[in-house]
């Protein structure tokens, strides 16, 4: 499997739309994973249409494979600055590279990194912190699912 040729036809399908590709993958036995994401939302039709497309891209009777088409997820972590843009104003929990969490809510996202505004309430005194990163610093950030 040719990871470039189907990287490749993975941004000709979702060039002009509002979706991109965060990760792509090709597993032992030609299991090729495929994450992608939008400015909006991924909805299964479009999973389904890249899936169909990048199938017919390949010749099954050539070399065999499985195919994995999915939008990420909640709990899938932040790979693009594109991810963190469209995530300002939910809350975050951010691992920093020496192992450190913060959390907070994004307030701001470049390029070049983020700002997370944490709220500390120690006692009945709540105090806000905000915290600027440069993505260089960052094992992973992760939306906070809070039900």
């Amino acid at each position: 499997m040719n990871e470039r040729l189907i990287r490749q036809w993975i941004e000709e399908h979702l060039a002009g739309s509002d979706r991109f590709l965060v990760e792509l993958s090709i597993k032992p036995g030609n299991r090729i994973l495929v994450f992608i994401d939008s400015d909006t939302s991924v909805l299964i039709e479009h999973c389904i249409s890249l899936s169909r497309f990048i199938e017919s891209q390949l010749d099954r009777d050539e070399e065999d494979f499985e195919l994995n088409v999915s939008s990420s997820g909640l709990d899938h972590p932040y790979k693009l600055p594109r991810q963190y843009k469209k995530n300002i104003g939910r809350d975050v929990a951010v691992t920093l590279n020496d192992g450190k969490k913060i959390t907070g809510k994004m307030i701001f996202s470049s390029d070049e990194g983020f700002e997370i505004l944490e709220t500390i309430k120690e006692k009945k005194i709540v105090t806000e912190v905000k915290h600027s990163f440069n993505f260089t610093e960052i094992k992973e950030t992760k939306e906070i699912i809070k039900f």
